[in-house]
């Protein structure tokens, strides 16, 4: 400290010789110069209290004399300077007062003949001999000539304007919203028709003395449906009225207005697959499809059921979304609505991400509504919730032995826990037979009939494979009741019965796993689906070793965005999730945070453990058989 005071003391001592020679310096130079020395010394002075040593302090004293003596000579150069420049205004000024003189003179000795010559034109000798007729002809040529040059401008302008970027972006722009207008008419025309011939009738049904429904399950199948109509009647109507301003069109508004009335939509949407559940029951009842099929024969529904109608407004919201994307991609940055549209986009997306989970689980129920509805005797089994959709197309079916077999056509439709096989019947409907419905969780399939030795079972259908169907067939072996049904099946080409086969592969393997845990017990894990599932935090909520995302899997649980490996092999290793998407993903992206070897241990693990609860449980020889069948159709 004694060492850093002296050394500052000794610095403020040479500030203090230096200063008034640096004040005296004001008198000689200009305040920029005096400005830029001062604040160089000043900043010199503030820095200077950091030790230093002895030979940096005769540095730092030689180094201010040297600046000492270059400041001195910038004051003497800036003093020449400065008497130069004073000479030279000197001068300046002088020859200003000379030619001001001058001027004077000039104007005195001119002035008397330019009033002479202004009086001398203004005489009557010296007049216009332009004719006033003339004078307003050449007037009006002159108003033409402007006016044309006028309009060819103007052309001009508006025909560069019709070919710009900006002009073909407001067309598209404009064609956008005219769509969008006649796909809100048409939306609201389908409306009309449900609650016109479908709700009100149903509610006059619903009040006679013989009702085919009850009040209540009108109202599920028809929940918010006339609010719907009439926020759109609204909506509809606002649009009408700004096609009435066009071409200055503003939907900002319109669409602020609609996104607090959103939540009937939501309401609607959760309740869409209860409706048809309700719908399917009330089916059953016969007053109640007679006059189902009464108002569908209608005109104004033009063959069209009443589950379509139902499903009009779930494809309303996307369709929104669809035509913000277009009309933000057509609208300049700086206009005046473009972030209110940017504003109703992501309430709409926000609000579809809501009802992603509902709207597949309804359009699933559509599609087995729809293939129920096509079969005359009716399929039950179609009614699970659980039933999910998995393909459908036209297959051969080998009917008879020997050479008697004949190739009869079947449409095949597969779901995730059975097989139909049905035939076509007249009006475009389907026959399904007691042996067309085959469960996929107890049965085996054979890829390649003609290298099988199928000596032990006896099939209803059979037929001996060889080359004759050139590899295209493949066979289902089924126990229904006691008795093992053979589907002997021929596909139109290899590619499609590689398709068949292995989707029936992997229906077989999760209809087989399920089967296993429900008979073990574990019915309640068997499906990510149900409350206990859900109810699982770990499934949905982030922590230090892993992150979900917004968006939803098979599984109806949140997709990983980021986890450690530990977690993703417990999430591979889960039995509660029998899905595909987690799988593929894993085996494709494995090699990048660990190796083959610890997947293989974390498997071995989860068998050994698995294996071992099953022999505790001891399960009857019926659920070994039908595992082992599993395991081989699964290898």
């Amino acid at each position: 400290m004694g060492y850093v005071a002296r050394t500052g003391y000794y610095y403020n001592s040479i500030w203090t010789r230096v200063k008034p020679l640096v004040f005296n310096l004001h008198r000689c130079i200009s305040d920029d110069i005096y400005s830029r020395i001062a604040k160089r010394y000043v900043g010199f002075r503030v820095q200077c209290p950091f030790p230093f040593g002895f030979n940096k302090l005769l540095l730092q004293k030689e180094e201010l004399e040297q600046k000492q003596l270059h400041l001195l000579q910038v004051v003497e150069s800036e003093r020449t300077s400065r008497w130069q420049y004073a000479q030279q205004c000197d001068e300046l000024s002088n020859e200003v007062k000379k030619l001001r003189t001058e001027l004077c003179t000039y104007k005195k000795e001119h002035e008397p003949t330019a009033r002479a010559e202004s009086t001398s034109s203004s005489s009557p000798s010296h007049s216009p001999e332009i004719d006033p007729a003339e004078l307003r002809k050449i007037k009006k040529v002159q108003s033409f000539f402007r006016g044309w040059l006028c309009r060819r401008r103007w052309k001009q302008i508006v025909d560069e304007y019709i070919k710009s970027p900006h002009a073909e972006s407001m067309r598209k722009r404009n064609s956008l919203v005219f769509k969008m207008v006649e796909a809100e008419e048409e939306y609201l025309e389908q409306m009309e028709i449900m609650v016109t011939c479908f709700l009100r009738p149903f509610k006059m049904a619903a009040s006679s003395k013989k009702p085919p429904c009850t009040h209540e399950d009108v109202n599920s199948i028809f929940l918010n449906s006339e609010t719907v109509l009439f926020l759109h009647q609204i909506f509809f109507k606002g649009l009408t009225s700004r096609m009435e301003s066009w071409p200055t069109l503003v939907l900002g508004d319109l669409f602020d207005m609609l996104l607090p009335m959103l939540t009937i939509y939501q309401e609607y949407v959760r309740n869409h697959h209860y409706s048809l559940q309700v719908l399917t029951e009330c089916k059953q009842s016969q007053p109640f499809a007679q006059l189902l099929a009464r108002l569908e024969s209608k005109p104004a529904c033009q063959s069209r059921s009443l589950e379509t109608f139902l499903t009009y407004p779930m494809h309303q919201i996307p369709r929104y979304i669809i035509t913000l994307h277009e009309l933000l991609a057509h609208t300049p940055h700086d206009h005046v609505e473009r972030r209110s549209l940017q504003h109703a986009r992501a309430q709409l997306e926000e609000l579809s991400r809501q009802m992603h989970d509902e709207v597949s689980e309804t359009e699933n129920l559509r599609k087995n509504l729809a293939v129920e509805r096509m079969i005359i005797e009716g399929c039950d089994i179609l009614l699970d919730v659980n039933q999910v959709f998995i393909r459908q197309g036209t297959l051969s079916q080998v009917v008879g032995k020997g050479r008697r077999a004949t190739l009869q056509a079947r449409q095949a439709f597969l779901f995730s826990n059975h097989l139909l096989l049905t035939t076509r019947a007249a009006g475009g409907r389907l026959h399904l037979p007691p042996a067309g419905r085959l469960p996929l969780h107890d049965a085996l399939l054979i890829e390649d009939p003609a290298n099988h030795d199928d000596d032990d079972t006896t099939s209803v259908c059979s037929s001996p494979g060889g080359d004759i169907y050139q590899g295209k067939d493949f066979k289902i072996l089924v126990e229904v009741k006691g008795e093992q049904i053979c589907a002997h099946l021929v596909a139109g080409s290899l590619e499609e019965k590689a398709g068949w086969t292995s989707e029936l592969a992997q229906c077989m393997e999760s209809a087989a796993l399920t089967e296993l845990l429900r008979a073990c017990g574990a019915c309640g894990a068997a499906s990510a689906s149900l409350p206990a599932c859900r109810s699982d935090r770990a499934l949905f909520t982030d922590d230090v070793d892993i992150r979900f995302s917004r968006t939803l899997n098979s599984c109806k649980v949140p997709q990983i965005r980021s986890a450690t490996p530990q977690r993703l092999l417990q999430r591979l290793t889960d039995l509660r999730f029998l899905s595909v998407d987690f799988l593929n993903t894993f085996l494709l992206t494995y090699r990048v945070f660990t190796d083959g070897v610890t997947v293989l241990e974390a498997l071995k693990q989860v068998f050994y453990e698995q294996s071992q609860q099953e022999m505790e449980l001891a399960p009857p020889p019926d659920s070994t058989r039908k595992t082992s069948a599993a395991s081989s159709v699964s290898g």
